[in-house]
């Protein structure tokens, strides 16, 4: 007779997996609009219409439930990062120019449309260390995705000492830019307008510039 554990019926996974996904989506509708002041377990109960302790018994308390919400948030992001750049049939054959500029798109154009609750993330992360060690690990993760695309122009980068350092170069310039924007705003540097379009063609001008040289732009 086998010792393992029954398995809830599929109509009970299905509606357990329902409430998870309504604790979640309450959660991040939480954060985005109100911050983390406002992402208390009665509140994301509350809003996603179970009870507290059906929040509790999945997530614990707030720190935990914080947390699977920005895991779940930084897996979305790694997901439509990896559509919009490594999933869109680019290959060595692609012009190099073709390559980075998809790539610095993908990065800038996932924060501009998160840019609300990236901020929270980076926000908390500057008071909570467990909050800043999973943004670094996605930050990471997404980096990787990055150079492996970028990767794919390597014949073109030869003038570069360090190829694979230039790249990494690239990303954290595209990274750095666009989480100064999602963190301060268009106009904390400088009064000239800037607006998302503008920012992310200017980018992608600056970072074909420093990758390839003038010969090798196809």
């Amino acid at each position: 007779m086998s010792s393992d554990p029954v398995s809830p019926p599929p109509a009970l996974q299905a509606r357990s997996r329902e409430t998870q996904d309504r604790i979640f989506a309450a959660g991040t509708r939480l954060l985005k609009e109100g911050g983390a002041e406002e992402l208390t377990v009665a509140a994301v109960a509350a809003e996603a219409g179970v009870s507290v302790g059906s929040v509790y018994r999945r997530f614990g308390d707030k720190e935990r439930l914080l947390l699977s919400i920005q895991a779940r948030f930084a897996e979305e992001l790694r997901a439509e990062f990896r559509e919009r750049v490594a999933d869109t049939g680019l290959t060595a054959a692609t012009p190099p120019s073709e390559v980075i500029a998809s790539a610095v798109r993908g990065v800038a154009e996932t924060f501009r449309l998160h840019a609300p609750l990236l901020r929270e993330f980076v926000l908390l992360g500057t008071r909570n260390p467990m909050v800043f060690e999973q943004a670094a690990a996605s930050n990471i993760e997404g980096g990787r995705t990055f150079r492996d695309t970028v990767m794919l122009t390597a014949p073109a980068l030869r003038h570069h000492p360090d190829v694979e350092a230039a790249i990494d170069f690239a990303h954290r310039l595209v990274y750095a830019t666009c989480m100064h924007r999602v963190v301060h705003g268009e106009y904390h540097e400088s009064a000239r307008p800037l607006p998302w379009p503008e920012l992310i063609e200017q980018l992608r001008g600056a970072v074909t510039a420093y990758l390839l040289s003038p010969a090798d732009d196809a």
